[in-house]
């Protein structure tokens, strides 16, 4: 997996028209959602975000570069998959983050709760 393909014009896909998905990226205000601020540089702020990914027992990191990770998580009854992506943003000092899943229509508000919990610990104190 090229990481360059899950970028459009240096930022992260485009939301499909449908609500099973979340973007900082995104100008849909239900969609929407801030960004990580950094947590000192971005090298610390990757390994924060890697470690609390490496947590969640059903995600799997896929692929990552230096401003990239790739995630994919798969439920546990029907085995569905969503694709997580977060760009760090070096002139904005925040991660960029895109969750979405890759079938169905709705996903009853799965992929923005995730995105919750992430950045409730990602941003908790050390």
């Amino acid at each position: 997996m090229n990481l360059n393909d899950r970028l459009e014009n240096g930022k992260l896909l485009p939301l499909a028209d449908k609500p099973n998905n979340v973007s900082t990226q995104t100008e849909d205000a239900d969609k929407k959602l801030d960004p990580l601020p950094y947590r000192g540089s971005k090298e610390e702020s990757k390994k924060r975000l890697k470690s609390i990914l490496e947590s969640m027992e059903k995600v799997v990191i896929k692929n990552e570069n230096d401003s990239m990770i790739y995630a994919i998580e798969t439920s546990s009854f029907f085995k569905f998959k969503d694709d997580i992506d977060f760009l760090f943003s070096d002139e904005e000092n925040v991660i960029h983050y895109r969750s979405a899943s890759r079938t169905g229509y709705s996903d009853f508000g799965v992929n923005k709760k995730r995105m919750k919990t992430i950045r409730e610990l990602y941003m908790e104190e050390i």
